[in-house]
């Protein structure tokens, strides 16, 4: 079973970029895709989700921004929108989408960036702690749960370029990794590292300023977590590059199942 993660950067944009050459080429089971920055009607009259496939939009109330989809060719059912908690309950930022496909549960995410202002950074903390406390549930389950999406965290030295120079940066502040760190210690696999080892630099997001791709100066920030269901059907997860600089500025991350 193949499943991947990728923060699309506006799917309008994707599809005149040409994202359905890499839906044919990936040929995933189910694709978790995050800002959408599309409302239903929005989508392009002559595009089609991939034939077999049905595809389930949770997108933002604000048009052209955030919102999330989940594509399966897997019979899918819409399990949940949003953490029900107290911060957004309605969840109109579109940033998360609950499925269950057979034996599969997937929690399709787009965690907040905190690097605009101080107030969404605050924001951003503030949906952290509330989205662990979503998930831990799931944890335990029998069933394979996957939790992926875009994180906006690069966790550890080994996933950003210049650790040095962004220490004080959004997204890879002490307490943002500190975070991850307890997120994988209650139990969470983060199923790229699993695969590759501590050491591997991979990266998934670049910059658009300077030459940030050319000299793949990026971040990993987009994540397949893994409870241990999961873990024990590790096959295998990699990060597609050309996907990166095709269509978006995020490349996608593909997880085969056993």
């Amino acid at each position: 079973m193949r499943i991947v993660t990728w923060n699309v950067n506006g799917i309008r944009a994707a599809i005149r970029k040409g994202i359905d050459s890499f839906f044919e080429k990936i040929k995933a089971d189910v694709w978790m895709l995050q800002e959408v920055r599309c409302l239903p009607e929005q989508l392009p009259k002559d595009w089609q989700i991939p034939e077999g496939y049905q595809m389930i939009l949770h997108p933002a109330e604000k048009k052209g921004y955030s919102g999330v989809a989940t594509i399966s060719k897997i019979e899918m059912m819409e399990e949940g929108r949003g953490m029900q908690g107290e911060i957004d309950i309605e969840d109109s930022e579109g940033r998360v989408l609950v499925t269950k496909h057979e034996d599969l549960i997937l929690v399709n995410t787009y965690l907040p960036s905190g690097s605009s202002k101080e107030e969404r950074q605050q924001y951003k903390e503030t949906w952290m702690a509330q989205w662990r406390e979503f998930i831990r549930p799931l944890l335990h389950s029998d069933q394979t749960v996957i939790v992926a999406g875009d994180l906006n965290i690069a966790h550890t030295e080994n996933d950003i370029w210049n650790p040095k120079g962004n220490a004080k940066s959004s997204g890879f502040l002490p307490h943002e990794r500190e975070w991850f760190s307890e997120l994988l210690a209650e139990g969470w696999h983060d199923l790229f590292r699993e695969h590759v080892g501590p050491d591997e630099k991979t990266f998934s997001w670049w910059s658009n300023r300077g030459q940030a791709r050319a000299k793949d100066r990026g971040w990993r920030i987009d994540y397949l977590l893994g409870n241990e269901v999961a873990m024990k059907r590790l096959k295998s997860v990699k990060i597609d590059r050309q996907g990166g600089l095709e269509v978006s500025d995020h490349a996608p991350v593909i997880l085969d199942l056993h």
